[in-house]
């Protein structure tokens, strides 16, 4: 993700030194160790073991602790740590999964690029009584991450 689209939604996620953060789609860790400078405790997952070794590398040089590199499939997030202040998607995504949604905390937060190429919109998902609801924040054009492409259905 270009720095600037990165510190927009990082600013958008209000992180405090208290949340507990999960990134999604963490890659080399760059994201991951700007979170950790923010928060309490970060768990960056990423679904390519290689990408991941390298995650937890770079973050171990940076000496970022309080990072915990995780591997498995991104649009189920990391269930075994949750529940989490703030979800970090380090990437488009053609709409959330429930499965994101359920794993914050109450008064969570969710940040994530919805659409593809120059129909991206940026949105601050609010988790209130038990639902999360989303409201657009600004227009960005960032790379997908692999695995959340909406299924096709027939629909008549």
């Amino acid at each position: 993700m270009e720095p600037a689209p990165l510190a927009r939604l990082i600013q958008l996620a209000d992180v405090a030194a208290t949340d507990r953060v999960l990134d999604v789609g963490a890659g080399t860790g760059y994201a991951a160790a700007i979170l950790s400078r923010l928060a309490a405790s970060v768990v960056a997952l990423e679904s390519d073991p290689s990408l991941a070794a390298e995650a937890g590398r770079n973050l171990a040089a940076q000496g970022s602790g309080n990072v915990t590199v995780v591997t498995g499939p991104l649009p189920e997030g990391h269930s075994a740590k949750a529940p989490y202040n703030v979800i970090f998607v380090g990437g488009s995504v053609e709409e959330v999964p429930q499965a994101l949604l359920d794993q914050l905390t109450e008064d969570g937060r969710l940040v994530a690029v919805e659409g593809r190429g120059n129909a991206g919109i940026a949105r601050l998902f609010l988790k209130t009584t038990g639902v999360a609801t989303g409201r657009r924040a600004f227009n960005a054009a960032i790379k997908p991450l692999p695995g959340f492409e909406r299924v096709r259905v027939f629909e008549f």
